[in-house]
């Protein structure tokens, strides 16, 4: 019985921490796009070089949401 409880807690904790922690890079990757459009919007010949910024910034904001997932199963399975 308390093996069951000890297990869903790690199943509850692993939701909390990976819903918490896909709070931030969601936000992030949301207003990072929204500003490289309109700055697109505002100066159209700079696209190019607005775009590979924008998806630099998108790799390493999703890089925070990959650590969240590495810990939610750590805790799950650590």
């Amino acid at each position: 019985m308390e093996a069951l409880n000890l297990e869903a807690m790690k199943s509850i904790s692993m939701a909390i921490v990976v819903g918490l922690g896909m709070i931030g890079p969601a936000l992030g990757i949301g207003i990072l796009v929204s500003k490289a459009l309109e700055a697109i919007g505002r100066n159209p010949d700079a696209a190019g070089k607005i775009q590979t910024n924008m998806f630099i910034g998108i790799a390493f904001t999703e890089a925070l949401a990959i650590f969240a997932i590495v810990v939610g199963f750590i805790i799950k399975f650590g």
